[in-house]
């Protein structure tokens, strides 16, 4: 009998390997899978970790901790070091805290497991770190601990840029895998951003802050420069010492927001001073004795120091009898800045009491207090000094005008004693009554003259101008010139070519006639000369021409330019200088000039007097 095989029983026979094996080979990859999944998972975890971990600061220390936690902890790593590329000096550097000391490990790039990737920018794992050339074992001889493996990855920002490594040692379990790797890779990565963006954050902040900072200075200056630019338009407004002063309380009350102000000035010499002070409701600044080195204000003269009390009141420095007068018994707050004088010593101070509010002067107030007194003090050092200046002038003005007194007395003083002496000689009493007049008549010309004298010192310009007969106006000229000149060998000439009339001021122009005589005689000396009076009127405008002239030896060239300025004279012996800058004052009264004309045989004065018209 023969034996048949079922060919559907062979199939099955022949087709039951290759199932086991399809079996076998799906289970693993399902496996393979699952793993990788589960990878995937790890991985994702531990960036969601990490970013979430990562957005809750900027700050970089704390930054550098959270990253060095969540590394260790994702790679169940014993711990993990973070080194950070110093770019100035090609260095990685890293802070590492061991108990209470904190060390910090600098390795040069390319210098060490860190180093190398640092310069190669890939990763690098090393499964036995004592037998690895790169390694370096100094930080394990300092703290005792052994590196058995490493897992090393660059930090790279947004930009590619390796910024840093980070180096994870010593697996808990078993060594460091390639899934490791990955998850270090992608932690690196996700580090270096949220280093970069911390880093940023932290520049635009710096930056913020320098800003700010900028800012306020700048509004300072600004404040700074209006409160210069008011209290210099106040100041210049200031006439007088206490105007100054007006101008400078009332700016150092606004800026600092003071009730009340006060500024002291000290005498060196009387061991007193004065002390101006002005309230914000007052309407004029108060004066009043200063003692010298008294009260706050005065400690701050005293010791050249800025003061600032908060308990003014109760200050060991406060002077009862001077701070209550000028800030009352309630005054709380008080800030004095010395005012600079000559030679850097105080010679006064500035003070401010009550600030508004209630509160105290701050650094602020007393920088603007500072500012004030600084500018305050050259302004009172230029007033003081212009005003002793004016004293100077006004007492210089009081010698000149006692020369021109002096000077002008002299004619008059002449002509009298003339008079006298031939009264003398007089026989009958009618002479004697004439020559009487003649004296009275000079006593009123001395009267005229000092009231000009005064006018001239004073600037004024005024005449009294009238009708007057030039033929009997020069026949007196004549005779009072001529008993003075004769004496002094001078022939007197008096030409009056024009009969009619002119209006001009009789007192003044009688003063020219009578300097010009005088300073002609003096010219010509002990020998005597000729001195000529013509008077003729223009036929163009019909101004009145009056002209001087002496033969004496002329006028020197070096004051011939300046004759008619004051106190110019030629050395003459008595001369005051003042003759002919008052002939020029009253020739400009009267709206004419005078000019002259010199040569070696004498000098000619010519006056114009403008005459109205007919």
């Amino acid at each position: 009998m023969t034996l048949k095989s079922d060919p559907s029983r062979l199939a099955a026979a022949d087709t039951a390997p290759s199932r086991l094996i399809g079996v076998t080979s799906v289970e693993d990859r399902l496996a393979r899978t699952e793993a990788a999944l589960a990878r995937e998972v790890r991985v994702s975890r531990a960036l969601r970790g990490v970013g979430v971990a990562l957005g809750t600061t900027l700050d970089l220390d704390e930054l550098l901790e959270l990253i060095l936690q969540k590394i260790t902890d994702a790679l169940e790593a014993d711990r993990t070091t973070l080194y950070l590329l110093d770019e100035t000096t090609d260095e990685l550097v890293s802070r590492i805290a061991q108990g209470h000391a904190v060390y910090s490990i600098r390795l040069k790039n390319g210098e060490g497991i860190a180093g190398h990737v640092a310069r190669t920018g890939k990763p690098l794992h090393v499964p036995n770190a004592e037998k690895d050339p790169r390694f370096r074992d100094e930080w394990d001889v300092l703290s005792g601990y052994r590196t058995r493996s490493i897992l090393a990855a660059p930090m790279r920002n947004h930009l590619g840029r390796t910024i840093g490594v980070v180096q994870v040692l010593n697996k808990k379990r078993g060594d460091f895998t390639d899934e490791d790797a990955d998850i270090l890779a992608a932690l690196a990565t996700e580090a270096a951003v949220s280093i970069d963006n911390s880093r940023l954050f932290m520049s635009l902040t710096q930056k913020n802050i320098q800003l700010l900072d900028t800012t306020e200075q700048l509004e300072h200056r600004v404040r700074d420069l209006k409160l210069l630019f008011d209290l210099e338009h106040a100041m210049g407004r200031a006439g007088t010492l206490e105007e100054l002063f007006v101008a400078v309380l009332g700016e150092a009350m606004r800026a600092c927001e003071a009730r009340i102000a006060a500024v002291a000035l000290r005498d060196p010499e009387a061991g007193t001073g004065t002390l101006h002070y002005v309230d914000e409701h007052a309407k004029k600044i108060r004066r009043m004795a200063y003692p010298e080195n008294t009260g706050l204000i005065g400690w701050a003269i005293r010791e050249g120091r800025v003061l600032v009390s908060s308990d003014a009141e109760n200050d060991e420095r406060r002077d009862k009898s001077l701070d209550d007068r000028i800030g009352g018994p309630a005054a709380k707050t008080a800030i004095a800045v010395p005012l600079e004088g000559d030679q850097k010593a105080p010679m006064g101070a500035i003070a401010l009491y009550n600030k508004r509010g209630d509160g105290p002067f701050s650094d602020e107030d007393r920088e603007l207090l500072e500012l004030i007194a600084a500018n305050a003090s050259t302004a009172i050092r230029l007033q003081l000094s212009r005003e002793a200046r004016e004293r100077e002038e006004r007492l210089t003005t009081i010698g000149r005008l006692l020369s021109s007194v002096i000077h002008d007395l002299k004619t008059p003083l002449a002509v009298i004693s003339g008079y006298v002496q031939v009264m003398r000689t007089s026989k009958t009493v009618a002479e004697r009554g004439k020559y009487a007049k003649l004296i009275l008549k000079q006593f009123d010309h001395i009267g005229a003259m000092q009231r000009e004298v005064l006018e001239f010192a004073r600037g004024e310009r005024t005449i009294l101008a009238r009708r007057v007969y030039l033929q009997k106006f020069f026949a007196d000229v004549r005779e009072q010139l001529e008993p003075d000149l004769s004496k002094r060998g001078v022939e007197l000439v008096v030409d009056v070519q024009e009969r009619g009339t002119a209006r001009f001021d009789e007192g003044k122009i009688l003063r020219v006639v009578h300097n010009l005589a005088r300073n002609a005689a003096e010219a010509m000396g002990a020998k005597g000369g000729r001195f000529t009076i013509r008077v003729t009127r223009d036929q163009g405008d019909g101004a009145l021409v009056v002209t001087f002239s002496d033969t004496g030896p002329g006028i020197p060239k070096e004051i011939e330019h300046r004759l008619f300025q004051s106190f110019v004279t030629s050395a003459k012996k008595g001369g005051t200088g003042l003759g002919l800058a008052i002939v020029k004052k009253i020739a400009a009264e009267h709206g004419g000039t005078v000019t002259v004309q010199s040569s070696s045989r004498g000098a000619a004065f010519t006056l114009r007097i403008p005459q109205p018209a007919p």
